[in-house]
């Protein structure tokens, strides 16, 4: 079990919101994290990067000189890449860097990257975020009476337009459904911050996950 700090809408502490982490699973992945991690960074790469080979460079194709009685070295061509101006010897060419995940890897990952947060005291519970209206002064006061003054991620129940226009301006500070969660959004943020619905949805769609299981292993 643990327990989780818990604010009203002022950021004032009321108290704790204990969870059974173990739905999380009984240990974080390092490993798993690590992989997951690399495929995300791996999967936002453009693959533009171009340079152009010596068949491509602007030049002419005549001999420069002849090749023998003028005391220069040998050379066939002014695109060769050892001249100013010359094309490129292995340089970097257009290609995609993608790579595959696989469903089971991407939760296994995101579970793991929560349980961490968990275990390292990294997640804060809040009553409600619902505005009447975007206001950034509000989000960013609210931030900091909770001391939240570095990289962090909210997670709302479902997306609310009011509180996504009230971060968007805050450097660092990312709003999320839980649902769209993902291994390295978490990671990358320092903390998190959850409205007490969006942890029970959190914490409700780990435990059926754990109860279909159970039923198709025959697990009691």
């Amino acid at each position: 079990m643990a327990d989780l700090p818990l604010y009203d809408r002022e950021g004032k502490r009321l108290g704790t919101v204990n969870i059974d982490e173990s739905v999380f699973g009984d240990k974080v992945r390092k490993r798993l994290l690590h992989q997951v991690v690399v495929i995300y960074e791996a999967n936002k790469r453009q693959g533009t990067a171009s340079t152009k080979t010596r068949g491509e460079v602007e030049g002419s194709t005549r001999k420069p000189w002849p090749q023998k009685h003028t005391g220069l070295a040998r050379a066939g061509t002014v695109r060769s890449p050892i001249w100013r101006h010359g094309g490129v010897v292995f340089g970097p060419r257009p290609r995609d860097y993608r790579l595959g995940l696989t469903a089971k890897m991407r939760r296994a990952a995101l579970d793991s990257a929560l349980l961490g947060k968990i275990r390292d005291q990294e997640v804060c519970v809040i009553e409600a975020l619902g505005l009447p209206r975007p206001k950034t002064k509000h989000m960013a006061s609210l931030l900091a009476a909770m001391e939240l003054d570095r990289r962090v991620l909210i997670g709302v129940r479902s997306a609310d337009p009011n509180v996504t226009l009230s971060v968007r301006n805050l450097p660092g500070v990312t709003v999320a459904p839980v649902s769209e969660f993902n291994a390295y959004d978490v990671v990358r943020h320092h903390r998190l911050l959850l409205t007490r619905d969006a942890l029970a949805a959190l914490l409700a769609s780990r435990s059926k996950t754990k109860e279909v299981a159970a039923a198709a292993t025959g697990s009691p």
